[in-house]
C-alpha cells in the first residue's frame, strides 16, 4: 500500500499517499508539525503535489500554508470547511469528488459531524483515511463549534458503514488499541458504529 502513517505531536496521525511510478505524493493533515511527512517525502525522492486537510482544525491543518509556500503543492479542503481557514484553498472538494495521484485514485467523502465539512479519503479500493470522523473504537467528538451529533450519526451510518469491509481505516489520532484496522472489524466492535438509533448513539459515553 503506497501510504505512510506518521505520528505527529502527541497523538496526531499525518499521512503521505504516493504513487510509486510517478513519484507524486499527497500529504494529509500536516497538523502543527510537517517535519515527519516532509522527511519521508525527501527520503523517498517524492514530489509533493497536494496537501489535503480532512477538516479545518489547527491540529490537522495549521502547517498547510507554510508547506505550500515551500513546495508549491496545492491545498485541498472541503468547500464547507475552507471557510473556517485563515488562508485560501487551491482545490475545493464536494462529496464524491475524485482526483488522481499518478495511478492512484482518491475519492473524497463528505462526513460532517466533527466539523460541518469534514472529509474522509478513499485511497484506491484499499484504504480509508478518516480524520476525526472515525477512530479505532470510537468517533470524533461532536461538541465543538460546528459539530453535530445527528450529522455524525448520519455520516457513520450512511457513508462509513456502507463502504466495503476490507478497507483499512487510518484515523486522525492514535486513540485506540491499534493505529489502524479493517473497517469490517470496526463495524463489529466499534461502539459508535453499533448504535442502532440516534438516541442510542447520543448515550454513548
Amino acid at each position: 500500500m503506497p501510504l505512510k502513517q506518521i505520528k505527529t505531536g502527541l497523538n496526531n496521525f499525518s499521512y503521505v499517499i504516493y504513487c510509486s511510478v510517478s513519484k507524486k505524493a499527497a500529504m494529509v493533515d500536516p497538523g502543527f508539525d510537517g517535519t515527519g511527512p516532509l522527511r519521508f517525502i525527501d527520503d523517498n525522492v517524492l514530489e509533493l503535489v497536494y496537501i489535503i486537510n480532512t477538516h479545518h482544525h489547527g491540529d490537522h491543518s495549521a502547517e498547510s500554508e507554510t508547506i505550500r509556500g515551500e513546495t508549491d503543492a496545492k491545498i485541498i479542503t472541503s468547500r464547507v470547511d475552507s471557510r473556517m481557514l485563515t488562508y485560501d484553498t487551491n482545490i475545493l472538494v464536494e462529496d464524491g469528488d475524485n482526483i488522481e495521484l499518478g495511478d492512484i485514485k482518491l475519492k473524497f467523502i463528505l462526513t460532517p459531524g466533527h466539523t460541518p465539512g469534514g472529509i474522509c479519503i478513499l485511497v484506491g479500493n484499499k484504504a480509508l483515511i478518516t480524520g476525526d470522523t472515525l477512530f479505532m473504537g470510537d468517533c470524533g467528538r461532536c461538541d465543538l463549534e460546528g459539530g453535530s451529533l445527528k450529522d455524525m450519526f448520519d455520516s457513520l451510518n450512511n457513508k462509513i458503514k456502507t463502504l466495503p469491509d476490507h478497507l483499512i481505516v487510518y484515523p486522525g489520532h492514535d486513540y485506540g488499541e491499534l493505529p489502524f484496522d479493517e473497517l469490517g472489524r470496526q463495524k463489529r466492535t466499534n461502539k459508535t458504529l453499533l448504535a442502532g438509533s440516534l438516541e442510542e448513539f447520543s448515550k454513548i459515553p
